[in-house]
């Protein structure tokens, strides 16, 4: 086999997706430490990969609306053909995605087969067997043609020393003490109602955290649940601090690394605070934490009735993998996540 030179990865579309991909760029810079590697990914969740190491080049792109998506098509062929790629890896598993590579004139192709896509693959892969294991590891398994057999590497992410600096002036803003107790909170999840634990108990958590003066919650988010963010934080005393809306992809992944833990959906969040190495707890109920759970530990909360894992966007019945989860259970897990990161 022909070592590549120059390598182009498309990375997933959801922020946890890419989080859980990362390890490729690990392997690859490892296998390849004299190649040209270049992560596509789409703006803005892939400012992520901003400060990471094992890239040579972020290429970063936007998804149009329907007038203007062949202006976006030809921008990226035009990338494409440009870079002269001799390999390039589709974690992405839609036609559109291996057509471009393609008609981007990528010499090699490697991606997992369905969709009618194969006819653009050089390698195409089987999917059998992917949905028995963590999506770390079948995104592990797209890198086997370039034999590289699957590894140890564990999702991470990087973060610039100024954009810590950055983060603690942020939280002297909002009047938070440097040596306060921080508790991270995400109260939404991009799939759908499904995956999220019910806000008033969210808000009663929070309540319960703050009985510690030296305890002070931050709330995430963004979109859609700002607003459902600012019902759960209203009138709540200064110890909360609604960051939700209020920061870009970058300050929220430096703030995030500063909290001593994060309660959290099964998110994007999620997989960000697991990739950092912050304590978490993870509520699951409608989703697979065997699939998509933290990969780097940490608590996860999953009652197992028997309707779970559904993966609906909304319940049709009445929540119970949800409301069978406790504030009680909840508030003792992410002090038990506190007590045992500070042993170490």
């Amino acid at each position: 086999m022909v070592e590549p030179k120059n390598i182009i990865i498309r990375m997933p579309n959801w922020i946890g997706d890419l989080v859980m991909a990362t390890p490729l760029l690990t392997d690859l810079r490892l296998a390849f430490p004299n190649a040209q590697i270049t992560a596509m990914a789409l703006a803005p969740i892939g400012e992520l990969l901003l400060e990471d190491p094992d890239i040579d080049e972020l290429f970063l792109f936007k998804k149009h609306g329907v007038f203007r998506r062949h202006e976006e098509r030809c921008s990226v062929i035009g990338k494409l053909r440009t870079g002269r790629y001799d390999a390039g890896i589709l974690t992405t598993n839609s036609f559109s995605s291996a057509w471009l590579f393609w008609q981007g004139r990528v010499k090699r192709r490697i991606g997992y087969r369905g969709d009618w896509r194969s006819i653009f693959l050089t390698d195409s892969i089987s999917r059998e067997g992917i949905e028995k294991t963590h999506l770390v590891n079948a995104y592990k398994k797209l890198l086997e043609p370039l034999g590289i057999a699957p590894s140890t590497s564990a999702p991470r992410l990087h973060i610039a020393n100024e954009e810590i600096a950055q983060a603690k002036v942020l939280l002297e803003k909002m009047k938070i003490p440097s040596d306060a107790t921080l508790i991270g909170i995400n109260p939404g999840a991009a799939y759908g109602s499904a995956k999220c634990w019910l806000p008033e108990r969210f808000r009663e958590v929070t309540l319960k955290l703050i009985e510690d003066p030296n305890v002070y919650v931050i709330y995430f988010g963004n979109g859609p649940i700002t607003a459902l963010i600012q019902e759960i934080c209203r009138d709540l005393p200064s110890q909360v601090v609604n960051l939700a809306g209020y920061t870009t992809i970058r300050e929220m992944l430096s703030v995030l690394k500063l909290c001593d833990c994060l309660l959290t959906n099964d998110s994007g969040p999620m997989h960000i605070a697991s990739a950092l190495g912050v304590p978490l707890v993870a509520l699951f109920g409608s989703t697979d934490d065997f699939r998509t759970g933290p990969y780097n530990g940490g608590k996860v909360i999953h009652k197992r009735v028997s309707c779970s894992p559904c993966f609906l966007r909304e319940c049709p019945i009445d929540f119970r993998c949800m409301k069978k989860i406790t504030v009680e259970e909840v508030y003792q897990a992410i002090l038990n996540e506190i007590k045992q990161s500070s042993l170490h």
